[in-house]
């Protein structure tokens, strides 16, 4: 029987002092030193050595502090025989993909208790192209309980030790979604993972949901993923505010015609997602109008001085910085503290936004031509620069007061109908949600104010894009 045979070669190490390596297994032949990785693996600390099954090959497995490493074993050959001189190569993982653990067993229906033990599994998080990340595994086998279960008690040790993985998580579905596969995708895909991780999860029913992600790809497994492995970003966030009066927090917000595509959209909860955004999009073009206000905003300080002082957690504006008026006819106005990478486009609203940098990106449509608006919004979807027109300009800057000067929120009685605001109020498109102001709208940004969950982009992959991803 070949599981007879599997249990032969490991019983040379089954329950003695040779599990936990001895000061002197440290040292590694010069020899096999062929690379920058295994000088490193040189230099750790080993703590547990031992044989497994890893694939179809008897594999002598080293586990450091840092990584997994194990090599094929070879049969012994005589000594000058150059044929079989040539090293196998090692394979290795770090610990730090490692997000689960698990006894491998072997189930039949006479068995009613455990089933038979034929290893370990372990749950690796990998990287994958288009910066997305996939879960797989790496069996161990082995058919000793007292070889498997002193390697399990350590890895279970090392996975305890990473403190930005969390314990527990409280997930919030929306139940006016129409989306409804989105609930399924959670149970199906999303519990399972975060269950295996060992995460306890609280599901609640809330229409608060801000559902923003910037990882550059609608993958939820990465996103999972990056939860469950404690990747974490520290995120600047904007507060929205009207005369001295908070109106919430926020990541993004667009006026004019930003706005009013969304005003529109709500209006027509009863179509599909994609059937009211195209529908809104194209209502909103041909009714398309500039709004007439007044932009004050406080340009980007980049200066060490002034960003040390910002990091303590000081957003007021000093009295020596120079704030810069702009006025006139405005077709729409986005103010961004984050790339806001999305589907529509790839390279971001704002592609030149950092996640955690200290400013936003205030971009500003002048009013032109319904034709030259609808080349604008097109660039968004391509490689070519969005904002290459001489009715669209850029700064960069860290507080911005949108001041509408007529006060009738583009609201005109003798139209047929005007569904893109309440009477005397301005629709605003704040991270997907609508916001109605009738005044000023002051936009604050708070550097890295919270943390989230997530990965950088150009850590993933090379990637042109190069902003962080939550």
């Amino acid at each position: 029987m070949p599981w007879r045979r599997r249990r032969n070669r490991v019983s040379a190490l089954e329950g003695g002092r040779e599990e936990e390596a001895p000061p002197e297994a440290a040292a590694v032949p010069s020899a096999l030193l062929t690379s920058p990785q295994q000088t490193e693996a040189a230099a750790e600390r080993i703590l547990l050595r031992g044989i497994f099954e890893i694939g179809r090959d008897s594999c002598d497995v080293v586990l450091s502090e840092r990584a997994l490493r194990w090599r094929p074993i070879q049969p012994q050959r005589p000594a000058g025989d150059s044929k079989y001189d040539l090293l196998c190569k090692e394979e290795f993982i770090e610990l730090k993909d490692i997000f689960s653990v698990k006894l491998k067993r072997r189930w039949s229906v006479k068995q009613q208790r455990s089933g038979t033990l034929l290893g370990i599994t372990l749950f690796i998080c990998l990287k994958k192209e288009q910066n997305k990340l996939k879960n797989s595994t790496l069996d161990l086998i082995n058919l000793s309980e007292d070889h498997c279960d002193i390697w399990f008690r350590q890895f279970k040790k090392i996975l305890a030790g990473f403190p930005n993985r969390p314990k527990s998580l409280k997930i919030l579905l929306n139940p006016q979604s129409h989306k409804k596969e989105a609930t399924q995708v959670y149970y199906e895909k999303v519990e399972p993972l975060l269950k295996l991780a060992g995460i306890k999860t609280d599901v609640t029913r809330s229409t608060n949901v801000l559902a923003h992600s910037l990882h550059g790809v609608p993958h939820v497994i990465t996103a999972t993923l990056h939860i469950i492995m404690g990747h974490v970003q520290l995120v600047d966030v904007c507060t929205f505010s009207t005369a001295g009066k908070l109106l919430r927090f926020g990541f993004s917000a667009m006026f004019g015609f930003g706005g009013r595509t969304l005003a529109l959209a709500e209006k027509y909860r009863w179509m599909s997602p994609n059937q009211r955004r195209d529908f809104a999009v194209v209502k909103a073009l041909a009714k398309l109008k500039a709004e007439d206000c007044e932009i004050s905003f406080l340009p980007f300080n980049s200066s060490d001085d002034v960003q040390a002082r910002r990091a303590q957690g000081s957003p007021k504006s000093d009295c020596n910085d120079q704030w810069q008026m702009i006025q006139g006819q405005f077709l729409n106005v986005s103010i961004m503290a984050i790339p806001c990478l999305c589907s529509v486009a790839p390279r971001g609203l704002a592609p030149n936004t950092r996640l955690n940098n200290g400013s936003m990106a205030l971009i500003i449509a002048r009013n032109t031509s319904r034709p030259e608006f609808i080349k604008h919004l097109k660039r968004y979807a391509s490689v070519k620069n969005q904002f290459n027109f001489p009715f669209v300009e850029t700064y960069t800057v860290e507080e911005v007061k949108v001041h509408p000067r007529n006060n009738t929120g583009g609201y005109n009685p003798e139209e047929e109908e005007d569904e893109t605001a309440s009477e005397n109020c301005f629709p605003w498109n704040v991270d997907g949600d609508l916001m109605e102001v009738a005044s000023e709208v002051h936009i604050r940004l708070h550097p890295r104010l919270i943390s989230v969950y997530g990965g950088s982009v150009e850590e993933i992959n090379d990637s042109k894009v190069t902003s962080n991803c939550f």
